[in-house]
């Protein structure tokens, strides 16, 4: 009545083995050709290389040397090479020797490489995450716009 075949085949519809699962806690990647408007929320940490023009709310942040970001940012902790135009509220901050950043930081520890530019207030907070939460431009709603920019073709 109930036979099952031992050479039946699988069904097309069982997950996928936990070996090829994206682990727990991975990262995403903007990369140098994408250009990314709108607000962006990544509970990964962020590698990003292209440009961002929006607020940007991640884990960790790796801000790449020709990268840009417009808007406020948010994150845990963060490697800023490139430019940020708008205000930061980071716990871990080191910003390296090219980077440029114009608008208020707030932080918990700071690093700041010879030849760094800062235009902006530095305020040291001691928890960050309230600083920010009352930020409601940080805490509203997010999308995502997506644009080739060698194409000029946009996705939503």
């Amino acid at each position: 009545m109930f036979n099952k075949r031992d050479d039946a085949p699988a069904s097309p519809h069982q997950p996928a083995p936990a070996a090829r699962r994206a682990p727990a806690g991975g990262f995403s990647v903007i990369g140098p050709d994408m250009v990314v408007m709108g607000n962006v929320r990544a509970s990964a940490d962020l590698h990003v290389e292209g440009r961002v023009e929006g607020d940007l709310d991640c884990g960790n942040l790796v801000l790449g040397a020709e990268a840009s970001i417009q808007g406020q940012v948010r994150a845990e902790s963060a490697r800023v090479a490139g430019t940020i135009e708008g205000s930061v509220a980071i716990r871990q901050l080191v910003v390296e020797s090219g980077a440029r950043i114009s608008g208020d930081v707030d932080y918990e520890s700071i690093s700041i490489e010879n030849g760094a530019q800062i235009d902006g207030r530095l305020r040291h907070a001691a928890n960050l995450k309230t600083a920010a939460s009352s930020n409601p431009a940080l805490t509203g709603p997010k999308e995502l716009k997506i644009v080739d920019s060698s194409s000029d073709v946009a996705a939503a």
